[in-house]
């Protein structure tokens, strides 16, 4: 069974935001990789100084492409695991075949779901910037301690946005409604998926991830759904991070090739 973990950071971060998980999962004795996206190799406060004019034109099939060619050259198949615009990447990446099995935390919109309420209202800023499509767009503070980490302490809010913030492609999200790539949701060849959403989440509602798992779950492998209570965008990060970091490891071990209790394909998806 592989021991290769590979990690996907969503929109306004970048592979620092994998700080904790990456150190949990080296010590439990993984190889754990976590690439920034093109143009996102720098610290935040260094991108958010001076963002690279290529990070504008930065696309969703680009993002994807970049993931896909380290799969490719790694030893084994690892595990995937994504947040946000990651965990859409890793259901791109496993409908290519891609991993020996995948965990979508908090996926952004996915083609072919309909968006949620608070995923309309947060896109709002990018959406009505006429110019978004090729600007790279910066986080206002008010944002990220209103909608995309509520959840964390008031008075830690302003660390955590210098922390972790970097600038994005405004084009990713107009990537997710104009000319998306496609997901074959009955895929016979797609690894086991978990999808976890969080039941606080302003940027991708509940609903939505719900509405990922309907379509998933027709793929004969192995596809499960978990909400948590309590749960933001920023989960991956919050209080209480290292429970949903093994929530996804401890599924996508369960469900390798090769597992005890590995599903067979065709058995029923369960949604918990």
């Amino acid at each position: 069974m592989t021991r290769t973990i590979l990690l996907i950071h969503g929109a306004w971060l970048n592979s620092r935001s994998w700080e904790g998980f990456k150190a949990r999962y080296e010590a439990a004795g993984y190889t754990v990789l976590a690439p920034d996206w093109p143009y996102d190799d720098r610290s935040p406060e260094a991108l958010r100084a001076s963002p690279l004019p290529e990070l504008a034109r930065l696309s969703q099939r680009q993002i994807v492409a970049h993931y896909e060619a380290i799969i490719r050259a790694l030893p084994e198949p690892p595990i995937l695991i994504g947040h946000s615009l990651g965990g859409v990447a890793v259901q791109h990446l496993l409908d290519r075949g891609l991993g020996a099995a995948g965990v979508a935390i908090d996926p952004a919109p996915t083609p072919g779901v309909p968006l949620g309420p608070h995923a309309i209202w947060s896109a709002l800023p990018v959406f009505l910037d006429p110019l978004s499509w090729r600007k790279s767009k910066v986080m206002s503070r008010r944002f990220f301690r209103r909608r995309f980490a509520q959840t964390a302490p008031s008075d830690q809010a302003d660390a955590l946005y210098d922390r972790y913030i970097v600038p994005t492609p405004g084009r990713v999200y107009w990537n997710g409604v104009v000319n998306a790539m496609k997901i074959r949701w009955d895929n016979p060849a797609r690894p086991p998926l978990l999808l976890i959403g969080g039941e606080k989440d302003l940027i991708a509602d509940a609903g939505m991830t719900r509405a990922i798992y309907n379509h998933q779950k027709r793929a004969p492998s192995a596809t499960e759904l978990r909400i948590l209570k309590g749960r933001s965008h920023w989960t991956c990060i919050d209080a209480g991070w290292e429970a949903v970091a093994d929530l996804a490891l401890d599924w996508a071990v369960a469900h390798l090739p090769g597992a005890p209790g590995e599903r067979v394909p065709g058995a029923a998806a369960v949604a918990a």
